[in-house]
């Protein structure tokens, strides 16, 4: 049974906050930053890879170096374009499987020199290895392989210098920290915040602290941080402070209480964090970490939370979306012509859905229902014999039709192919306090179809066993699972409405 904590709303932090960041999709504003940040760094990243790679065909081909090795007549750049370009990206893909695109990474000082060097050695040798195991044409030269490497490890080391001078300015730098709120007041805070407090360009930031549910701290929190008296009042604080991590300092709060206050963080798509009384890891589903050199127990990471799987998500998406978009317009334009002298007026709809973070976007679907189906206010989910559809409506639900225009919102980047459906505000507001666990399905992009949908989940069916579903694609989601859900969607039809 889920736990849940008696928090009530007081007065003592900004009372004119009423709803959660996820409920009013707030968090979106804050966190892109980051996400915008780690864009400029890729595109850095992949502008500079590039470079070197040409840099360092030119060094091997057009210099006497082209007289070391094997000869090779006839080399020119184009037979060596598909190597720079797939070397780019392959290059770009261990970067980010280095977890060389997180916000907080990308503000440590130290880190660069060694992560580049190692990300730049591991694709060097795979590099190499690949192209001998595929026995491409030409052979992919060993000198060029070891130049290409020493280029893109001093290029991409000189650039990541260089942008970090650049995210050190305070207006920068503070958007990118994460926010800390502290529960619990103990020497291990105390040392994470000496830490924070030595080095101005720290990725995290302490914004205030709370007592435990007992009401009590450790020990008496320092001046600069800002108390919160009343530990009833976290929920009011988590939107009032914009905060991204939880940290239960106090290492003895009873189990009970922080699995209820894990709780609300997962409602509310918060980290949480916790600093163990022993480091004998004996909870399941907890993993350890470390902030600053503090053993934490955090919550285990999903597959999408590491950047690797997202890029390979969102390549998926591109090639698919821009396939889908091209192979359905057909579809669109006859279909978009039986709705119109059906129901005369606009063909498309344009319906608001929650997406990842809580982030709110209009969802895009070929009209299937009259176009005062909704004038009586009522908002729920169409049955199998909704008096409101067309006649050409029930035929487009059965088969997907009306959602291929989702390929826009997937190429925009605000759906994906494989994932759960969207949802409407109005309905969500009341999912995240009925159904436990509900907004970790809001960690990922919503998606055209998903696994909840080829298993017949869909419209008006039973809500728990859909996000059950959801939740299980969250958790376990890879490649093969997407491929696996697509091909599901194109020989399955179950209740769909």
């Amino acid at each position: 049974m889920e736990k849940t904590l008696e928090i009530e709303v007081t007065e003592a932090v900004r009372p004119e906050v009423a709803l959660s960041r996820a409920d009013l999709g707030l968090m979106d504003a804050g966190r892109q930053f980051p996400h915008r940040v780690a864009f400029l760094c890729f595109a850095g990243d992949a502008a500079v890879a590039f470079a070197c790679l040409l840099v360092a065909y030119l060094v091997r081909f057009d210099t006497p170096l082209s007289n070391l090795g094997v000869e090779a007549p006839g080399i020119v750049l184009s037979s060596y374009s598909n190597y720079i370009i797939f070397g780019t990206a392959s290059l770009l893909l261990v970067l980010a499987q280095k977890q060389m695109y997180d916000g907080t990474w990308l503000l440590h000082k130290r880190a660069p020199l060694r992560d580049v060097m190692v990300a730049s050695l591991v694709w060097g040798t795979g590099f190499l290895g690949f192209s001998l195991f595929f026995k491409f044409q030409p052979p992919l030269s060993r000198v060029y392989v070891t130049l290409a490497t020493i280029t893109a490890m001093s290029g991409l080391y000189t650039w990541r210098r260089l942008f970090y001078y650049f995210l050190r300015r305070e207006s920068i730098a503070g958007k990118l920290r994460q926010r800390i709120l502290v529960v619990g007041w103990t020497s291990y805070a105390q040392r994470l915040k000496e830490i924070i407090e030595k080095d101005p360009c720290h990725p995290y930031e302490m914004v205030a602290c709370v007592p435990t549910p007992e009401g009590s701290f450790d020990r008496e929190p320092p001046r600069g941080i800002q108390r919160i008296d009343s530990y009833r009042s976290i929920r009011r604080v988590l939107s009032a402070l914009a905060v991204d991590i939880v940290l239960v300092a106090d290492g003895n709060v009873r189990v009970e209480h922080w699995e209820a206050l894990a709780s609300l963080c997962e409602k509310e798509l918060i980290q949480f964090k916790v600093v163990p009384s022993y480091f004998s890891i004996l909870v399941s589903g907890l993993h350890l970490d470390t902030l600053s050199g503090i053993p934490i127990l955090g919550l285990s990471r999903l597959p999408l939370d590491r950047t690797s799987n997202k890029l390979v998500k969102r390549l998926l998406d591109i090639a698919g979306a821009t396939l889908g978009i091209l192979l359905s317009a057909p579809l669109v334009a006859i279909f978009g012509a039986l709705v119109y002298l059906e129901s005369p007026g606009p063909i498309l709809y344009r319906q608001r859905r929650i997406g990842r973070n809580g982030k709110v976007f209009q969802m895009l679907k070929i009209r299937s229902m009259r176009l005062d189906a909704e004038k009586d206010g009522k908002i729920g989910w169409s049955t199998k014999d909704d008096p409101r559809r067309l006649r050409i409506g029930a035929f487009m639900r059965k088969w997907n039709i009306d959602e291929t225009p989702q390929f826009w919102n997937v190429l925009k980047g605000e759906m994906s192919l494989v994932g759960p459906r969207p949802e409407r505000p109005e309905l969500i507001k009341d999912f995240k306090h009925e159904i436990p666990h509900y907004h970790v399905r809001h960690t990922v992009k919503p998606g055209i179809t998903g696994w909840a949908q080829v298993n017949g989940l869909r419209g008006d069916t039973d809500l728990t066993q859909r996000i059950a579903h959801d939740l299980y694609y969250v958790e376990h989601w890879n490649l093969l699972f997407d491929l696996q859900t697509l091909l599901l969607t194109l020989v399955k039809n179950k209740n769909a409405a």
